[in-house]
């Protein structure tokens, strides 16, 4: 017997007996989102590589090592896209959404990137993402955070804490910039590979190095909310004032700069300590010249993503989806075709119960062990005697009663009644 074909490395099969968290987290943050006046946006997964170099950077990993790019028949270079915010952030340019334009937007779906599979971190994963533009403000900054907060809470999601940092505006990150390059080619023996190669490109990136031999040459390197412009300062206190009133808990973390070079004042991170390594679970921040890098029109912009598979394991163990309410069981031939046709019509009926007709054959005995095996509250029988006689048998699962008969002609009626009493 040949083999079969193997899931690509890196991207899972999300089977049913799984699905009940993630639909319960897709539940929660569509009805959540709603609230707070953010509204759907859909994007394709693939997009032009130039979107991702001029927004993510290309001295980031994720350009440089991870994202999944090829040539197209036409020539062009694309690739599958790696996170969400610039392929929306194109959708709102190339659609003429913006122009002066306040927006709250939302997607969720797919990325992709080539990173080397352990739990937590996969090479198809999904995201649900947030965006808001055209906010100059810290009010949104804050509103964001408290959103996000208050979904750990609809979700029962308690093992998290919220760091929050600074970049400040492009010149005062420049001016940064020429301290940590100079600190760390003082020390430039005792950078890793992947640091020394960001030296030259971005350095902000080697503050987010994972490597423990870096620790302590990090800790004394330069910090960046010593060298904040003033409005920048004035924009994070009134965002700390904010989540203060808010109740919302933080902790400011000078070596939190995230992966993704178009980041500019307010970043925030929450993490866990239920998931080992991998414990971001959703990170995000201010964009404020990202959408005149991408060529549209001067726009302020803040958003986060959270990462599904991660959120779903906090989520532990969901009860599934209940089960049918009726459950109909069929004799003879005749009879399979009248189950359907009885089916139907309780679907189109004003109670509409769930309903699942047996089929596939199978013994009376097994058709009733498949009955109480889908959680139905009632079972009904139909042979070829009851449709004669113009009935179906009645039989409850889920408690103490008698098998009775009523009338076809009533079944939606007489069931209606029987399942809310």
């Amino acid at each position: 017997m040949s083999k079969g074909i193997a899931p690509v490395r890196g991207m899972n099969d999300v089977l049913p007996g799984q699905m009940a968290g993630w639909q319960l987290l897709e539940r929660v943050t569509r009805e959540l989102f709603s609230a707070y006046g953010y509204e759907e946006m859909r994007m394709p997964v693939v997009e032009h590589t130039e979107l991702f170099k001029r927004s993510i950077g290309e001295y980031t990993d994720i350009v440089e090592k991870e994202m999944y790019t090829f040539t197209d028949i036409g020539g062009d270079s694309l690739t599958l896209r790696p996170e969400a915010t610039a392929g929306l952030l194109r959708a709102a340019i190339s659609n003429g959404m913006l122009r002066g334009a306040r927006l709250k937007l939302w997607t969720a779906g797919p990325m992709f990137r080539h990173e080397k599979p352990q739990k937590g971190r996969y090479r198809q994963f999904h995201q649900i993402d947030l965006e808001a533009l055209g906010f100059p403000g810290p009010d949104i900054d804050a509103e964001l955070i408290a959103l996000t907060a208050r979904l750990w809470k609809r979700l029962g999601i308690t093992r998290v804490r919220l760091q929050l940092n600074s970049l400040g505006t492009p010149a005062a990150r420049a001016a940064y910039r020429e301290k940590l390059v100079a600190y760390f080619q003082q020390h430039e023996s005792s950078l890793d590979v992947d640091s020394k190669r960001r030296l030259g490109g971005n350095p902000l990136r080697i503050l987010d190095s994972k490597n423990p031999d870096m620790r302590s040459l990090i800790a004394d390197a330069p910090s960046l909310p010593d060298y904040l412009d003033e409005e920048s300062k004035a924009h994070f206190a009134q965002l700390r004032a904010s989540l203060d009133a808010c109740g919302i808990e933080y902790q400011v973390n000078p070596r939190l700069v995230r992966g993704l070079d178009y980041y500019s004042r307010t970043v925030f991170e929450w993490t866990t300590d239920a998931l080992g390594a991998q414990d971001a679970i959703c990170s995000g921040g201010r964009y404020d010249g990202l959408v005149g890098l991408l060529g549209g029109e001067s726009t302020p912009g803040i958003g986060c993503a959270l990462g599904m598979e991660r959120v779903v394991e906090l989520l532990g163990a969901v009860p599934p989806a209940a089960g049918p309410q009726v459950y109909v069981i069929v004799a003879g031939e005749s009879a399979e075709r009248k189950a359907l046709e009885l089916a139907e019509t309780l679907r189109d009926s004003p109670q509409a119960p769930s309903v699942h007709v047996n089929l596939g054959g199978g013994s009376i005995k097994t058709q009733f062990r498949r009955a109480d095996q889908s959680g139905a509250t009632l079972a009904l029988i139909l042979g070829e005697a009851e449709i004669e006689r113009g009935v179906v048998a009645v039989k409850p699962l889920r408690a103490e009663g008698v098998q009775s008969e009523i009338p076809l002609a009533e079944a939606a009626v007489r069931l209606a009644g029987l399942l809310n009493s």
